[in-house]
């Protein structure tokens, strides 16, 4: 979908897992943003400052690969949060 001024805005979709998603109250949403940092910038905006704080202990990947901030995101791309896993069977 274009913007005004001709630019294109990109549509990345938003994966949360685990703490993340019940911070966010959802598991997918979509996000209009150029990087991984954009996305999760726009998504702490979204959905506040609990999520933010899970979302700096957590592993960020893009299509399945670790991903930066600066990593840039497009139309069919997929960013994920994956926040750390606690607890565990015990024997």
């Amino acid at each position: 979908m274009p913007r005004p001024g001709g630019t294109i805005t990109l549509m990345a979709t938003l994966r949360l897992f685990a703490a993340a998603r019940e911070a966010a109250g959802t598991g997918r949403a979509t996000v209009e943003a150029g990087t991984v940092g954009a996305v999760l910038y726009e998504a702490t905006a979204r959905y506040g400052e609990q999520f933010s704080a899970i979302c700096a202990q957590s592993r960020i990947w893009l299509n399945g690969e670790p991903a930066d901030a600066d990593t840039p995101v497009g139309e069919s791309d997929e960013v994920a949060v994956l926040p750390p896993v606690s607890g565990g069977a015990t024997r």
